[in-house]
């Protein structure tokens, strides 16, 4: 692997006009960005349709996209949308309104569909129909399943007509012709970030710059997947899960994280090769150069929730698969496998087993690094002093309050330990952690984009624990000053992360 280093950003946080960030100029401009600073790599989250409380980690789908981050831009550019149409309300600069967002997103992209049957070449045509063949063994579900909620005012699926939720043949059939044109332009949005995906992958890949996925390990209940495949999850003769996923006491909460999500039933799964998971890695594989997969440790062992607990206390730990989900997955895709293992949390021995067995980076977060002092200061397995080569540093992830954020938050044993132990004077000590990942052995370190613009606690992406205010931050254009690409890139050519295109 090549030691490189990268910025975490979703690209919700992008900048723009139409109060999400999106697929658009904006994106084409932070890719420059990178390059200029001597960033090899981009690291998102999960990109699929959001469901609950519009967190990523809970998707309608594992296999589609997010309608909200097609850019109305290219639209235009592509002669579907006219100039009348990119006239947004005011939407708000610095955070995502989703509310107001997604109704004049989705009438948008209707108006998008009505000028590509009007314009579209026979080009564009014939390449629609062949994305609409070769993805069809999730998209037809997943058209029905979004015609059919919506139609039920979102509620999931649970709530629908019996004939509907336990997918009667017949009932299927009559609300398919019912809902065809809903059907069809839910295949079509998919089409358009398809489309718009794969133009920016390649200008990525243009300037040097490999692109990091996510993947969640479990799914949501209220997902198209549950419910067209409800024998592969742990479930009741109603729909509803019997167990469901989290974690149990943590950093994060005294109770634990009650997560929500239907457990598998790993047998079914195993019955049929584990077809569900050698897809939908096949799909992430398909958009990104690798793929970081969340909660690694549930492959090893998942924390089990009776569904009817309110926290994640009373819960207990269960066998995963192991080793037998990889080698699957290994048969079907290949040997080495481009993944990295988000090890946080309870990690046991079986857990660095199965992780070292696959050869596979796990993850460091410098700010655990400093307040991990169960046995003394300096002894911390995040502490660059006690990184390896197979490894993703991070200064924070997601999860995590900004790096500025969390600082103002420690108290002053803490902070003078952090600093003497960063040979720092404390007055940028977002750069000397970033500085302190870059110098580490690691080969991959990454930071949120909220460290390299130095940001407080205003700036955090996701509190866990908390279901209000999460998802909502961007940046604007006028941040990505030169000033910080340009020591950005001094320190990553210092500590030798330049990418090979770099020199």
């Amino acid at each position: 692997m090549h030691r490189t280093s990268g910025i975490l950003l979703h690209p919700t946080s992008l900048p723009g006009p139409f109060g999400i960030g999106d697929l658009g100029p904006s994106a084409r401009r932070f890719v420059d960005f990178l390059a200029s600073a001597g960033q090899g790599l981009w690291q998102m989250l999960p990109l699929g349709p959001t469901g609950y409380r519009e967190s990523p980690y809970q998707c309608t789908s594992s296999f589609a996209a997010n309608p909200l981050l097609i850019s109305p831009e290219r639209l235009l550019e592509a002669g579907w949308l006219r100039e009348s149409d990119l006239e947004p309300p005011p939407f708000s600069a610095d955070r995502v309104d989703f509310g107001a967002v997604e109704p004049w997103k989705t009438a948008l992209l209707a108006r998008a569909m009505a000028g590509f049957e009007a314009h579209a070449d026979d080009a564009d045509r014939a390449h629609y129909a062949h994305y609409c063949e070769t993805h069809r063994f999730w998209l037809d579900d997943y058209a029905l399943y979004h015609a059919l909620k919506t139609h039920h005012d979102l509620r999931p699926w649970t709530d629908w007509e019996p004939e509907l939720a336990q997918r009667d043949p017949g009932a299927l059939a009559e609300w398919s012709e019912r809902y065809r044109s809903e059907i069809d332009l839910q295949r079509f949005i998919q089409y358009l970030f398809y489309r718009q995906w794969f133009d920016l992958r390649a200008y990525a890949g243009s300037r040097g710059v490999r692109l990091i996925g996510d993947m969640p390990i479990f799914v949501a209940h209220d997902s198209s997947e549950v419910w067209t495949h409800p024998e592969w999850f742990d479930l009741d003769e109603h729909g509803h899960p019997r167990v469901i996923a989290g974690v149990p006491p943590d950093y994060f909460s005294d109770t634990g994280q009650r997560w929500g999500n239907p457990l598998y039933r790993w047998s079914a799964l195993a019955d049929d090769g584990y077809s569900f998971w050698v897809e939908r890695l096949r799909r992430v594989l398909e958009m990104v150069d690798l793929v970081r997969i969340d909660h690694f440790r549930g492959f090893a062992a998942y924390w089990e929730i009776p569904a009817s607990e309110a926290t994640a206390i009373n819960g207990h730990w269960v066998p995963g698969p192991g080793m037998d989900l990889f080698r699957a997955l290994r048969a079907a895709l290949g040997e080495d496998l481009p993944l990295i293992a988000e090890d946080l949390g309870v990690i046991t021995e079986d857990v660095e087993a199965l992780r070292d067995a696959l050869e596979l980076p796990g993850m460091a977060v410098l700010q655990f690094g400093f307040e991990d002092l169960a046995d003394g200061f300096g002894r911390s397995a995040f502490l660059p002093h006690n990184h390896r080569e197979r490894l993703a540093v991070y200064t924070g992830t997601h999860d995590n309050n900004t790096l500025l954020g969390w600082w103002e938050g420690r108290d002053e044993a803490m902070r003078r330990h952090a600093l003497t132990y960063l040979n720092s004077d404390g007055r940028e000590v977002n750069w000397d952690f970033i500085r302190a990942a870059l110098a580490s052995v690691a080969s991959l370190a990454v930071f949120p984009m909220q460290d390299v613009l130095g940001l407080g606690a205003e700036a955090c992406m996701n509190r866990p624990g908390t279901a209000e205010g999460n998802w909502l931050w961007r940046y604007r254009e006028e941040m990505l000053d030169e000033g910080a690409a340009s020591r950005l890139r001094e320190l990553t050519r210092l500590h030798g992360r330049l990418p090979y295109a770099h020199g």
